[in-house]
């Protein structure tokens, strides 16, 4: 039987992998050291990472430590094997990819504050870092395809009304079933103009397509280009085992997306998020409870998805944050306000880290205690209290105990990072992308047979096949139809009954100059020619 107990501050604050530590029939724990401790801080506090899946959050106002929580939480689960991926708003967390320095200028501060929270093995270290972007300029490239986001995200993405919304579900369902690839943006656009060029037989189909609809996808569609999504569809597409590794020496792989351009696109940034998260949920297998994470997600500014999201939307993220845990995935939404998330997803996070907010207007105010009444109080302070006094690097935290239950707010001094506080210098970036293993893997774009291609192969076929009738057609044309289309070229003298005889030739002109336009057009075809053989070709031969 496993017995988990604490041996030392030393193996207490310093990760270790499940096994023994050193005394018969006892196990350490595989907790990470969020921070507390000292006289003020009387109860350390730790993030059971048995529990890790079940989700959590990191909120308060701007200035109040939420990047560095968001550092030392990466930092921990690395350390312990597990894979990370992370969002970087600011361009500062690219500095876990290297070691903390005394020459900092918060090394004192760090160093004191370690001290006063007990924090005896503290020291500075490096961690494995992959750099992702979507434009592929601070990392490696990173893509999915059109089919693989799917309508409804897509639709998110666009901003399509529900009428919309079902012409790019008809888009989708035409081409699964003519077997026609989205795999970038192109193909979507070919797709829907076949579309609306077919939108009456298609409409006998699957209901009104209205050619004004797809007139507006195709705009949007123009705009979402502008902004850089033509970037984010094609192939090679992000394979999810990339982002799930460890390196050589076991700790977990930080996945690091460069977000800080990004953010000029914010549906673009929270849509991508999304669709990432809803392919871990599809195709990782059911693993129950599992020892720890398979991998950590972090969604920072979650704010954004959550911001005019129709119904179907939010219900997807509180289907996939109910049950994503059992996929062994644990994901942590970072926002400045708590009321940010809807109710029935923040039920569902059960570690919290709570740094200061805000009270000054009546609904900041309404906010805070509403906030505050998510933990289990401590009788030791006022937890409403504690949210608005809290320093900058402080927090009012809640971490799942044994069996997952919450346990009792404290008030908590966060420990400081091991890694760089701050970004990396661009040169030490590129050096890394150079030594990465994904390097070289998605840096060339492939554009294979897709959509656009079959269909404009199929439309040139088409064009190649009438020219060529149209060819066969006159090459057939008999010596009979030849003559008749000579003799109806006679014009006789016409009977006019008009009291204006110089206005009535002229109109019988026009009236049967156009008659005959449209009786000699139809002549030309394979039926008038039919008919030419079959009726006329008696007369020329009696002659």
């Amino acid at each position: 039987m496993r017995v988990k107990i604490v041996c030392s501050l030393l193996m207490k604050f310093r990760p270790r992998r499940s096994g023994c530590c050193g005394h018969k029939g006892h196990y350490v724990t595989q907790d990470i050291f969020i921070g507390g401790g000292g006289a003020a801080y009387a109860t350390p506090q730790f993030l059971n990472i048995g529990y890790a899946n079940r989700h959590g959050l990191i909120a308060g106002a701007t200035g109040t430590g939420k990047t560095v929580t968001l550092q030392i939480l990466a930092e921990g689960f690395s350390a312990q094997g597990v894979p990370v991926f992370l969002s970087d708003v600011k361009g500062d967390l690219s500095g876990l990819a290297h070691s903390g320095s005394a020459a900092h200028k918060l090394h004192d501060a760090f160093t004191s504050r370690a001290e006063k929270i007990g924090f005896d093995s503290y020291s500075y270290d490096a961690f494995p870092v992959t750099f992702w972007d979507l434009y592929g300029e601070q990392g490696h490239p990173v893509r999915t395809t059109v089919s693989e986001m799917g309508p409804l995200l897509l639709s998110q993405l666009l901003g399509l009304s529900e009428a919309q919304e079902g012409i790019l579900n008809i888009a989708f369902r035409v081409a699964d079933e003519d077997g026609l690839p989205l795999l970038d943006l192109k193909d979507l656009q070919a797709l829907l103009v076949w579309i609306g060029e077919n939108a009456r037989d298609l409409s006998l189909r699957y209901g009104n397509v209205s050619t004004a609809s797809v007139g507006t996808i195709q705009r949007r569609l123009l705009v979402l280009e502008n902004q850089g999504a033509a970037d984010l569809f094609g192939e090679p597409a992000l394979a999810l085992e990339d982002m799930m590794r460890t390196n050589q020496d076991g700790r977990g792989m930080i996945n690091i997306l460069a977000a800080d351009k990004l953010m000029g696109a914010p549906k673009l940034y929270a849509t991508f998020l999304l669709w990432l998260l809803s392919e871990l949920f599809e195709e990782l297998p059911e693993v129950g409870d599992p020892d720890k994470p398979k991998l950590v997600f972090f969604f920072d500014e979650a704010h954004l998805l959550f911001d005019d999201a129709p119904k179907a939307l939010v219900d997807k993220v509180e289907q996939v944050a109910r049950l994503i845990r059992s996929k062994g995935v644990g994901v942590y939404f970072i926002t400045q306000n708590p009321a940010d998330v809807p109710e029935d997803i923040l039920g569902q996070l059960g570690n919290r880290v709570q740094h200061a907010l805000r009270a000054f207007t009546a609904k900041d105010q309404k906010d805070l205690r509403l906030a505050a009444q998510t933990y289990r109080d401590n009788p030791a302070f006022s937890t409403e209290e504690a949210i608005r006094e809290v320093g900058v690097g402080e927090a009012v935290t809640s971490m799942l105990q044994k069996k997952g239950v919450p346990g009792i707010v404290e008030r908590t001094l966060i420990r400081p990072p091991s890694s760089q506080l701050g970004p990396i210098d661009p040169a030490e970036r590129a050096t890394l992308m150079k030594s990465s293993p994904m390097a070289g893997k998605y840096d060339t774009r492939l554009d294979r047979e897709s959509a656009f291609e079959i269909l404009r192969a199929r439309a040139d076929k088409a064009a190649a096949e009438a020219a060529k009738a149209e060819e066969q057609a006159e090459e057939a044309e008999t010596p009979a139809l030849r003559e008749f289309n000579n003799a109806r070229r006679y014009a006789g003298k016409g009977v006019n009954r008009s009291t204006s005889r110089g206005q009535g030739k002229s109109w019988s002109r026009e009236v049967g100059g156009a008659v005959g336009s449209v009786f000699i057009k139809e002549l030309k075809g394979t039926t008038g020619r039919r008919i030419v053989r079959g009726i006329l070709g008696g007369l020329f031969k009696g002659r």
